[in-house]
Parts: C-alpha cells; structure tokens; sequence
C-alpha cells in the first residue's frame, strides 16, 4: 500500500488523536509568545525600578572603592569583595528574575495549557536521522522560522536605531552630570528604550500565535481510514460489543424487575408470556406497559409478581398482542384499550368477593383480528 500523503488527510482531528498526542507533549506552542511576554515583563520592572535598581548599583560601585587600613593587607581581600559585591547585585534583579519566571509559565500556558510528558524528552532515533534533520533545515517550518527572525530583527533594530537618535541629546549631556545623577537618567533611558523596542514583539507574536495553532491543527488532522481505525478501536472489537450490550440488556431487565412490583395485574400466557401493567383510574392515561418477557424472563415476571401479591390473569391471545406490539413504559395500542379494560375491570372486581363470597367471572376478552399473534410473532390469518 502506498504511503498517503498530507492531502489525504482530510478529516479533522478527533478527541482521541488530539488526547494522545497531548500524552505525547504534542500541544500548540508559541515560543515568541513566551518570549515576547518575558522581555516586555522584564523591561517593564526594569523602566519602573530602572532609576532605583542605577542609583543603588553605583552606590555599590563607589563602595567598592573604599577601604579600611586593614583591609588592605589582608590576603582574600579581592574574593571577599567580590563575593560580596556579587550577591548585593544578584539581589537588586532577583524580584524581576522572579517575576520573569511566573510570566514564562503563564504565558506558556496560554496556548495548549500545562502539559508534562515523558515521551516528549525521550529518546528517538528519528531525531538522529541526517535524512530527518535535512527536511527540517530546508523544510518549510524552517523557512518560516528564518522569515520571523528576519522581520524580529528589522523590528528591533528600526525601534532601537529610532531611539538612539531620539535621545542623542541626552546621551551626549550624561558627560556632564554628576556619577549618580548621570546612572539614574541613563537607566531610565535603558528602560524605556528597552521597553519600546521589546513591544514590537508582539507584532511577531500576533502573528505567531494563530499560524501556530493552524499548523497544530493542519498537523493533527487524520486519514478517513485512520478515523474508521480509531472508531474500531474505540468501540472495540464485535465480541467486546456483544458483551456491552449482554451486560446493557442485564441492567435494563433489572430495572423492569424492580418495577413490577408496582404492577396491578400481569397479563400471562400461562408459561411463554408474561405482561405486566400499570394503571391509575384517577387519570385519563391509559394502561402502561411496565415489564414483559418470554420464557426464562416471564417466569421470573411471574415469580416477582407472586412475591408481590400482582394478580395474574392467563389471556394468552392478550398477552401475545401486548408483547408484539407495545414496548416497555408505553402505552397499550388503543385498539387494545377495551380487552385491557375487561381484564383491569376484573382485577378490581376481586376485592368485592370478600365482602359478598361471589366470586367474579374471569374475562373472555375478544382481540382485533390485525392483534392477534402465534407464539412465534406471526400474525395469524
């Protein structure tokens, strides 16, 4: 068989092939959305403590230049101090070192959501195919990839040239101040500068984002074949279906069982059919059919009913229409409204024997010709 191509994938992806390939660290990802929103992060608290984070580092400088008689012969001066100097400034920029790292998961998360997966940092020797890293090199993810570092680059650079020029005077007048003052001003020029330069980012991101998802998607879609495959597999094979639908008609005779008991008269035939129905004389509905079964399932509609003290009347002609033509939690066909009602009227009809010792007439009911059924389900002529 032919290896199909990417026009054959036609179908979108389904729930299943976009969970797996979650499971296996495949997610839409975009990398300049992370990065644009760490840089302008960074620059942001970098414009808003520039002044501050300046005037503390040159404070820290100068005091770099001040020394103790006795510090001067001592044999670890230079360690220390630099050590020391060292954590000072790892602690002016760890607040904005942290932010940058809550930013990057955030943003991160925006497109795909979180995702861990070890089958994403295991090994693969696809990965070491010169065959493989070729059509990556010269692919066209690739070249799209070169198309956005170039436009990033134009970005930056025309922003950054803009604003060297837009601040020459005040380059030139740093000369002039005093050490602190100069620090402060040119840390607010970085910051702002820097701010500027890494909003064009998000133009790189703007388009990023939704050609990323596309590409995801286009990536993700499937064969018709490798849909039919996965609803096989989903499904599962027919003996594993015959079995879910053995344990679905299990549970649904279970339901019916418990029903009978509700039952006011069960309709039987005296051994292959059994009916049970319900009905209320307050409400204009007609009877329903709560339970029926042959054989093996009528014997034990009979022996719940039994247990439950439902009378039973033997109409086989009844029992066989009611079978073949009315399903459970249905209503009885109307044409079989006044065969039901003769049974129905006899059954409440025996609460009266008691009191007066005559016992009622058993019911004949007659059925229409279109109701009437052989044990088989064939109607009869």
């Amino acid at each position: 068989m032919a290896e199909e191509s990417a026009d054959d994938k036609t179908e979108e992806a389904t729930a299943r092939r976009l969970e797996k390939a979650r499971e296996e660290g495949q997610i839409p990802r975009s990398q300049e959305l992370g990065g644009a929103a760490v840089m302008i992060t960074a620059m942001t608290a970098l414009y808003l403590t520039g002044p501050w984070m300046m005037t503390n580092l040159s404070a820290l400088v100068a005091s770099g230049f001040v020394f103790d008689r006795k510090d001067i012969f001592a044999e670890r001066l230079m360690p220390l101090q630099f050590a020391e100097f060292g954590l000072s400034a790892l602690m002016l920029i760890v607040p904005i070192l942290g932010l940058t790292v809550i930013v990057a998961i955030l943003a991160t998360s925006l497109m795909g959501g979180l995702n861990f997966s070890w089958k994403a940092i295991e090994p693969k020797p696809s990965k070491l195919s010169p065959l493989a890293g070729f059509k990556r090199m010269f692919g066209m993810k690739a070249l799209v990839e070169l198309l956005k570092a170039i436009l990033k680059f134009l970005l930056v650079a025309s922003a950054l040239l803009y604003f060297v020029w837009a601040f020459s005077e005040e380059l030139i007048a740093l000369g002039q101040m005093a050490f602190e003052p100069a620090m402060a001003a040119a840390g607010e020029m970085i910051g702002w500068t820097t701010l500027m330069v890494t909003a064009t980012l998000v133009i790189i991101a703007a388009i990023d984002v939704p050609y990323q998802n596309y590409e995801f998607y286009k990536r993700m879609r499937m064969t018709k074949q490798e849909v039919k495959d996965e609803f096989k597999d989903v499904e599962g094979r027919p003996e594993v279906k015959a079995k879910i639908r053995q344990r679905q008609r299990e549970m649904a005779e279970q339901r019916m069982m418990q029903q009978v008991k509700e039952a006011d008269v069960i309709i039987t035939n005296p051994e292959h059919f059994a009916v049970a129905l319900v009905y209320d004389p307050e409400s204009d509905g007609a009877p329903i059919v709560i339970a029926k079964g042959i054989d093996h399932l009528a014997l034990r509609i009979r022996n719940e009913g039994s247990e439950n003290g439902i009378p039973q009347v033997e109409t086989p002609p009844l029992a066989r229409a009611l079978y073949y033509t009315t399903e459970v939690d249905q209503a009885i066909p109307e044409d079989l409204y006044y065969a039901v009602a003769q049974v129905i009227a006899y059954v409440f009809s025996l609460s009266s024997v008691r009191r007066d010792g005559r016992m009622a007439e058993k019911p004949n009911p007659e059925i229409p010709p279109e109701y009437q059924f052989d044990t088989d389900g064939n109607r009869q002529a």
